[in-house]
């Protein structure tokens, strides 16, 4: 994908006429480089899966964990995830620069095998100092890991729009998988075990970084472009819908949560079995999502996606059931699944060449966003009627439509994607 002219894809520096788009296999010529970097790219997607479910199966049972083993109290189980949060925010940046700078596979690598460290800390953790330096671990980790694999994942996409796509199929099929198989055994492993297991998996990611074939063209030195400030500031208008987009979402996901527990009396198991079907959604209709941005372009999917996400938060305060919660879910991950891949592929067109400063500071918004949409949610489910909760959390949605879409304008990324060898 480019910005609509072919001759303007360039290498990762970004020395040619501001470097739009850094060019995929473009410095590793004809057949032989784009067969390296499709093996490249296959690596870091399995990579996204083995170490994906394991960072969202932690995410799901830390707080019960904390609570259950070590006998956090609420306050310092929330200090504990604020941690792994803080920590995160304020790598990713860095992460970012390293990815430009040095060999992504080592940068993502490092990422899993520090996020293994913190399972391996959670798995012998007996007092809470060693559940807050393994949250610090896994927050350093997964800065480093995810913004290195999108990097990664981005090299090859002026001659495969549908990237970012494959890499949330594969990110949410290792999240269902590392459920359905983590709660179903999780009696007989126990925590420590589940900790162990989700280790193990982080570091086979690591290996399949580390064997993946290095980048053609590329001997991995200094980028030559922008800054990270400037980045920043030529990303501005995306950075702020992400933000929105984001924290919509978490708004969506936390007052879905404790609507389950609260309102309907579901263990923290049948919570998970009411979320899987969304997530099993997502991995599957990605890619055939993406078809239709294609035909009909960014802006039209955005909105559409938007509209359609507001009305599942709206029809959430009058579901009867989880099992009808469990079905508007399903369309709520669909709405996400199409915009969320958007959103990468525009940030990586837009960075200037600089991918991985670009998905440091992205995914640092990410984040900003789910903390402001968690604490706004919370406060509501406390404060006002449920169905006032979700009727809010569904404007919060619905200005995405309009918040988005203009962004994408502002940065002048083609509204259509183009492929180098696609008319």
């Amino acid at each position: 994908m480019g910005d609509g002219e072919q001759g303007s894809r360039n290498g990762e520096g970004g020395e040619q006429g501001g470097g739009k788009l850094e060019g995929g296999e473009r410095g590793g010529g004809g057949r032989g480089g784009r067969k390296v970097g499709d093996k490249r790219e296959n690596l870091a997607l399995w990579a996204a899966t083995l170490a994906n479910g394991p960072t969202e199966l932690i995410d799901f049972v830390l707080p019960l964990w904390a609570g259950a083993a070590i006998g956090l109290r609420a306050t310092e189980i929330g200090v504990l995830l604020a941690v792994e949060m803080a920590l995160s925010v304020v790598v990713r940046p860095v992460a970012g620069v390293l990815a430009d700078r040095w060999d992504r596979r080592f940068t993502a690598a490092a990422g899993a095998l520090l996020y293994a460290l913190s399972c391996a800390g959670y798995a012998v953790a007996q007092s809470a100092p060693v559940a807050y330096a393994a949250a610090a671990v896994g927050g350093a980790g997964g800065a480093l890991l995810w913004v290195a694999v999108r990097a990664i994942v981005s090299e090859r996409l002026a001659e495969d729009s549908a990237v970012f796509a494959r890499l949330l199929s594969s990110q949410e099929t290792g999240t269902w998988v590392a459920f359905v198989v983590g709660l179903s055994l999780i009696g007989q492993l126990g925590f420590a075990g589940l900790f162990w297991a989700c280790a193990a998996a982080c570091a086979v990611a690591a290996v399949c970084l580390v064997v993946a074939p290095r980048r053609p063209g590329h001997g991995g030195g200094a980028a030559v472009g922008l800054g990270l400030r400037a980045v920043g500031k030529r990303l501005r208008p995306m950075l702020f819908a992400v933000v929105m987009t984001m924290a919509a979402e978490a708004a969506v996901g936390l007052l879905l949560l404790l609507h389950l527990q609260r309102g309907f009396d579901l263990e923290v198991v049948e919570v998970a079995w009411v979320f899987l079907p969304g997530a099993i959604a997502m991995s599957v209709a990605a890619e055939y999502l993406h078809r239709h941005v294609l035909r009909f372009g960014r802006r039209r999917v955005l909105v559409t996606a938007s509209v359609a996400s507001c009305a599942f938060a709206v029809s959430l305060a009058w579901a009867p059931t989880p099992h009808v919660i469990a079905g508007l879910w399903v369309l709520s991950g669909l709405a996400w699944a199409a915009v969320m891949p958007v959103q990468q592929a525009v940030i990586a067109e837009a960075s200037a060449g600089q991918v991985g400063r670009g998905m440091g500071v992205y995914e640092s918004a990410c984040l900003v966003g789910a903390l402001i949409g968690s604490l706004a949610a919370g406060a509501l489910y406390d404060g006002a009627h449920w169905w006032v909760a979700c009727v809010v959390a569904a404007g919060m949605i619905l200005a995405g439509a309009v918040v988005v879409p203009r962004a994408v304008r502002a940065l002048g990324v083609p509204d259509v994607p183009v492929e180098a060898g696609r008319s």
